[in-house]
């Protein structure tokens, strides 16, 4: 059986889409087995109950949160199929639960997820609340952190299409941070582990998904979550979940999330990580804003009131509609653009992209050709 079959039959299938909200955790929640513990661990601004799962022996301690921000649900759903995989025998898992204790808050936000909104129900970004901890869920967060006293941290995100792996036309489907603990961006040796994690997992990804893994900037914020658990002594490493070709509903980077995190869970079990891969984990590309969902190039020729060779970079608005989310496209910029890549490019001086433009209804009543 090969990688992905063995991933499909793990696949958590309960979760899928974008909207992933509280009341889809429950009835998977409800199903695992005793060797799972969920506990109610404190609730939302809203009075959400947030969860936090258990399992494993052993005497390295793992904590992980995804949805800290409620529109970003891919993490969450490769989370689901990260204990799914542990539960079924998965690979080396039982190895894994012999070497590891896991803790995982599957959604530390869930009133923005509910509203599918980066804010919680009072506005704040929770990821900026690190030190003040304002917030309900902020204190919950770090309540199980001082509690735990974890080994090692994940914390989960999704980044928006527009990131590019480096000055390249490929997005960055994963990105990775390890986070500073100083204003100088000390490599500390606890930093050095997350940059030797990073690197033994950006090996693996580079044969699934070659040039497509970014390395976000380290820039530091004591208030962020991540910069305050290094600073904290625990390395932290972030992982965003991006675009992948096509994926807007983001299932296939799902399944990258998972690889990521399960080649995580084997490294911290079995590998010291002792190493000294800071140069491997900086020749990462940095993350850019290269890209456009929709790049339409030479737009002059279709739209009179432009200058000639101008190009029209479009991008969607994610909007929750019902218990879906649509993607409404805007023009974001307008101008020569050279430089940028889109995730799909017209180009109106070819007729064939012409046609193609016309019949995309949605882009075609945006733009109003005249």
């Amino acid at each position: 059986m090969d990688g992905d079959q063995a991933y499909e039959k793990i696949k958590e299938t309960a979760l899928s889409g974008r909207y992933i909200h509280h009341s889809h955790l429950i009835p998977i929640l409800k199903k695992l087995s005793p060797a799972w513990k969920v506990e109610e661990i404190g609730f939302s601004v809203k009075g959400l109950p947030i969860e936090k799962i258990t399992v494993g022996r052993g005497p390295t301690k793992i904590l992980m949160w995804s949805q800290m921000h409620g529109n970003e649900s891919t993490t969450t759903k490769a989370v689901f199929d990260l204990i799914k995989a542990l539960s079924s025998g998965y690979s080396n898992a039982r190895d894994l639960l012999e070497s590891l204790t896991i803790v995982i808050i599957p959604m530390l936000n869930p009133d923005g997820a509910m509203a599918y909104t980066r804010l919680n129900a009072n506005d704040i970004d929770l990821n900026r609340d690190a030190q003040d901890r304002t917030q309900p869920e902020s204190r919950v967060l770090r309540s199980v952190f001082d509690e735990f006293s974890p080994d090692f941290c994940f914390n989960l995100h999704d980044q928006r299409t527009i990131y590019s792996a480096g000055s390249v036309p490929r997005p960055a489907t994963l990105s990775f941070l390890s986070p500073a603990a100083d204003s100088n961006r000390t490599v500390t040796e606890n930093r050095l582990k997350g940059m030797n994690l990073i690197a033994t997992i950006n090996n693996e990804l580079q044969l699934l998904i070659p040039g497509q893994i970014g390395r976000y900037d380290d820039a530091f914020n004591a208030n962020c979550v991540g910069d305050a658990f290094q600073m904290l002594g625990t390395p932290t490493i972030l992982i965003e979940a991006g675009h992948f070709q096509g994926d807007y509903e983001r299932e296939k980077t799902r399944k990258y999330v998972f690889k990521s995190l399960w080649k995580a869970l084997e490294c911290v079990a079995f590998d010291p990580l002792d190493f000294d891969h800071e140069k491997a984990y900086i020749a990462i590309p940095e993350n850019k804003k290269y890209f456009f969902d929709i790049l339409v190039l030479n737009a002059h020729h279709l739209i009179k009131k432009i200058d000639t060779g101008d190009a029209l970079g479009i991008l969607y608005k994610e909007l929750l509609q019902g218990d879906a989310i649509h993607f409404s496209p805007f023009v974001d910029r307008t101008g020569t653009l050279d430089g940028y890549f889109g995730h799909l490019t017209y180009d109106c001086a070819k007729p064939e992209d012409v046609i193609l433009l016309k019949n995309h209804d949605r882009i075609a009543k945006l733009i109003n050709f005249s």
